[in-house]
């Protein structure tokens, strides 16, 4: 079977794996994350999952060329994951918050709305780079200007694409959500278990999925 490494820096991406049984070991892939001139959401969530992925391989000594262009290679090269999530409202992407007048207007700007939260997740070997994209809508009640200010107190938004976090207090704020609340954490479990199947690695292993 093949090992799986995931190119992120995230606990929420490796706790899902976890969850799902996937043993797996963590790799460096930093990346530049800027978006490009006219790139949409979808493909701009995809390209940097791709990326994340490819680094990995290189920093692991795999085909990262390969894996981008489906050139054939040593079939015992390790598989890498990698994944990136965007916040989009209005067809704007939201990233991280600058600082505290930024973060308190990403939640005014979400307050009483919906919006769609982008998740992409690639897997790549020396052979081949598969990957897909989940849309999901995400609906945020309305919040008063002292529960925003009493959030960005709490540091949970400062690092956190769209500034907040949906699995954590941020969850409060939330009326409705159509689609994957996985892929709003950080990783589409059904389709990323799909994935994985494709590339011969099985969930609900046995033994620690993590290390």
């Amino acid at each position: 079977m093949k090992s799986l490494h995931l190119a992120s820096a995230s606990p929420r991406r490796r706790e899902l794996l976890q969850q799902i049984g996937v043993p797996h070991r963590l790799v460096s892939a930093p990346i530049d994350e800027s978006v490009l001139p006219g790139e949409a959401p979808a493909a701009y969530v995809e390209r940097l999952a791709r990326a994340k992925a490819a680094a990995g391989l290189a920093a692991l000594g795999g085909s990262a060329a390969a894996a981008a262009h489906g050139a054939p290679c040593g079939s015992s090269e390790p598989c890498v994951l990698g994944a990136d999530t965007a916040v989009v409202l209005d067809g704007r992407i939201l990233g991280k918050p600058a600082d505290r007048a930024d973060g308190l207007a990403m939640l005014a700007a979400l307050s009483g709305r919906s919006h769609e939260v982008l998740t992409a997740v690639a897997v790549c070997d020396g052979d081949r780079c598969a990957a897909r994209v989940v849309s999901s809508r995400v609906h945020f009640r309305t919040l008063s200007a002292a529960e925003r200010e009493a959030y960005w107190a709490t540091g949970e938004p400062q690092d956190k694409a769209g500034g907040y976090a949906i699995q954590g207090l941020a969850a409060i704020f939330v009326e409705h959500l159509a689609g994957s609340y996985s892929a709003v954490v950080g990783l589409p479990l059904a389709e990323t278990a799909e994935l994985l199947g494709g590339f011969g690695i099985p969930c609900w292993q046995q033994g620690d999925a993590g290390s």
